[in-house]
């Protein structure tokens, strides 16, 4: 089993380790065999940007796995420079001293974003539908997979696993959509919802960690022509939607704020999971209606704890 050999052979990397899927990933891969090193700025053990680091960093592991990014549409729009910087040549800078290790050249995992597809012409998008993005983070998203995938002629093993607006933990940031309907709902506090018929294709973290430690067995196991994939349920969901389950599942009082979409969010989006299942054996398990009932008891335990 992958596991059991890896516990001997293989050091994992993972950038951005105590972010919301590097928090969840981590103890999982742990769990499996691996030993793991954290790379992340929050804690100081690593910043990506910096060359001299990564290049420490990289010495001597096995395979990484690159989550470190700026990780929202909105910083991005906020700081475009800081997010081309981080996002798109970061990353190509990472893959390239990957590339030039001489005792171990490690299989490379980076983690684009469903935001490279833009605003698709068809739902469900299939992972082949060419990529469009609509802002300055899917743009530089779509830059990492493409120097990624270019590294293959180098002899760097690389995946590209697209995520999908991922939830499902109380220490994510307190304005991410979903997080903020559920804490909000625990609070009787009023739901902003920016754009109620926005359609999205919610994807559990425990649901992503599962589908990205398979890719990891499959590269240990040295498949080297993985094709872009992306980990998600295929069930459409409307922002007006999870915000009515966020309620209905608090027993709330709170009542709903309509405001004006944002001019550089996709509006709509639903993936076809098939390819992930053929590939990988990987299927959702939490429904998102499952997964904000699941996210309200977390906040409402959370909230029992706070001292009177």
């Amino acid at each position: 089993m992958t596991g059991e050999r890896s516990l001997y052979m293989s050091t994992i990397l993972i950038t951005g380790h105590l972010g919301l899927v590097g928090r969840h990933l981590q103890p999982l891969l742990e769990r499996q065999g691996y030993r793991v090193k954290g790379f992340d700025i929050a804690d100081g053990s690593g910043d990506i940007c910096q060359p001299d680091q990564l290049k420490k960093a990289l010495t001597g592991v096995n395979g990484v796995i690159h989550l470190a990014a700026v990780s929202r549409v909105i910083w991005g729009e906020q700081n475009p420079e800081l997010c081309w910087k981080t996002n798109a040549l970061a990353s190509e800078q990472l893959l390239k001293i990957a590339c030039k290790q001489v005792d171990v050249k490690p299989w490379v995992l980076v983690t684009s974003s469903r935001e490279v597809y833009g605003e698709a012409e068809f739902l469900p998008v299939l992972d082949t539908t060419p990529t469009n993005p609509v802002n300055v983070y899917g743009r530089a998203k779509m830059y990492m997979e493409k120097i990624a995938l270019e590294f293959r002629e180098y002899g760097l093993n690389t995946a590209v696993i697209r995520l999908a607006n991922v939830y499902g933990c109380t220490k994510d940031h307190k304005d991410r959509v979903l997080p903020a309907f559920c804490c909000n709902a625990v609070k009787n506090a009023n739901l902003r919802v920016d754009g109620r018929n926005h359609l999205f294709d919610f994807t559990h973290v425990s649901d992503t960690v599962k589908g990205l430690s398979l890719v990891v067995e499959q590269l240990e196991n040295n498949e080297r022509k993985l094709p872009p994939t992306h980990l998600l349920p295929g069930i459409g969901t409307t922002l007006g939607e999870a915000a009515e389950m966020a309620i209905k599942f608090a027993g709330s009082h709170s009542r709903i704020i309509e405001a004006p979409s944002r001019n550089y969010d996709v509006s709509r989006f639903i993936g076809d999971p098939t390819q992930a299942k053929e590939l990988l054996g990987w299927q959702a398990n939490i429904s998102p209606e499952q997964g904000i009932q699941l996210l309200v008891k977390a906040f409402q335990k959370q909230l029992q704890e706070v001292p009177a």
